[in-house]
């Protein structure tokens, strides 16, 4: 069987969240499913093209990078390139499926419904179009795969896509993710990001639904900082009234510039090390369609704490605390606890170790593969 998958995202943005979930899958699929036939579909412009992991077809499209492009590489190359490439099955791995597919059965995979759960994620006219074109389109797919229960409700819901159509297939953490540390390396990253010798660690995102404002109101409530310091990992974004708070000022308003510590943009090959190092890894989030800094900072042995909020709850199990979002009450309450008796939080380790190591992307592509069978046999029914 020839699948065709969408790589925008294996070009323009490799290092989101969808980039790694459709390179994970790419590297899986060849071993996994060797009876399909994988053509990646993406966008080149002059002689630049992508490298794919072996057992993967390119199919290159000529095509820009602007929103414009981006919008006709979606809805007019790319089917246009299934059927050029006659393939059985079309896979967009991420919420934009083509309005019009022809013969060829689509498999789309919405990872959440942000913008149309969250107000703040609306964007302006034109996103809010490219949302209702999403949502229509999303009716002709012949399987939509979540990343979690939590989404798959939210799928049903707020679509009105049938239930027995929608299948959750989980996400894992890359293999590099692992307890078992180079010393050498560890203390060489400790050293490029000055870390303090004991931290609890933030990382993924400063955008609202992470609640960062939320953890530094948690952090000063608790006095957490005569405990530990708390480092900021990744990238600030310029403040605005929407979706980016000013953590800095917040920072220095709250009195915490003593006892908080940020490191700018992490190098994703640096992030196991800065897990490993952590007291603790804190996830304030409200809404996630899945949530892999939990699932990494596990599969490192790392204490977490992190909140009910959507999928958490099926990600990190028994093996971290849970918190009602927006209780800042609460969730200084459970970093103070695993401060206060580390011993407590040593004994947890294997089950974080465990529940881990229920999420695998071997797993998750040998499941996809199902899906696109599925999704082949329901098409020759229909005709």
């Amino acid at each position: 069987m020839r699948v065709a998958l969408n790589g925008w995202f294996l070009v323009h943005h490799p290092h989101t969240g969808t980039g790694q979930y459709l390179r994970a899958l790419l590297e899986q699929l060849p071993q996994v499913a060797p009876r399909h036939e994988v053509t990646v579909v993406a966008p080149v412009s002059g002689a630049a093209t992508p490298s794919l992991p072996p057992g993967c077809h390119l199919h290159p499209v000529v095509c820009g990078a602007t929103d414009f492009a981006k919008l006709y590489f979606e809805q007019v190359l790319f089917p246009r390139a299934c059927r050029a490439a006659r393939a059985d099955v079309a896979h967009v791995p991420y919420w934009a499926p083509p309005l019009l597919t022809g013969p060829v059965p689509l498999v789309a995979t919405i990872h959440d419904l942000i913008p149309r759960l969250l107000p703040e994620y609306r964007g302006h006219m034109l996103a809010q179009a490219y949302t209702a074109l999403a949502s229509a389109a999303t009716q002709r797919a012949a399987l939509v795969l979540a990343d979690s229960d939590a989404s798959r409700c939210d799928i049903v819901q707020c679509l009105g896509f049938p239930q027995d159509r929608v299948r959750t297939i989980y996400l894992a953490a890359d293999a590099r993710y692992t307890p078992e540390a180079d010393p050498a390396l560890d203390d060489a990253v400790f050293r490029k990001y000055g870390l303090p010798d004991n931290y609890v660690l933030y990382l993924g995102g400063f955008d609202a639904r992470k609640s960062v404002p939320l953890l530094l109101e948690a952090w000063a409530r608790a006095g957490l900082g005569r405990h530990s310091c708390l480092v900021l990992g990744g990238q600030l974004s310029r403040p605005d009234r929407r979706l980016f708070a000013d953590i800095p000022r917040l920072v220095l308003d709250l009195g915490l510039a003593d006892s908080v510590h940020f490191t700018g943009a992490v190098a994703e090959a640096d992030k196991p090390a800065l897990y490993r190092r952590a007291a603790a890894f804190v996830y304030p989030s409200r809404y996630e369609g899945f949530g892999l800094p939990p699932l990494e900072a596990m599969a490192c042995g790392t204490p977490v704490v992190a909140t009910t909020g959507a999928s958490l709850p099926e990600v990190v199990g028994e093996a971290g605390a849970l918190v009602p979002p927006g209780d800042a009450g609460a969730l200084g309450a459970a970093l103070l606890t695993l401060l206060r008796d580390r011993s407590a939080a040593r004994a947890g380790r294997e089950l974080r170790l465990r529940q881990a190591a229920r999420f695998s992307w071997a797993k998750t592509a040998r499941e996809t593969a199902d899906a696109y069978e599925a999704a082949a046999k329901q098409a020759a029914v229909a005709r």
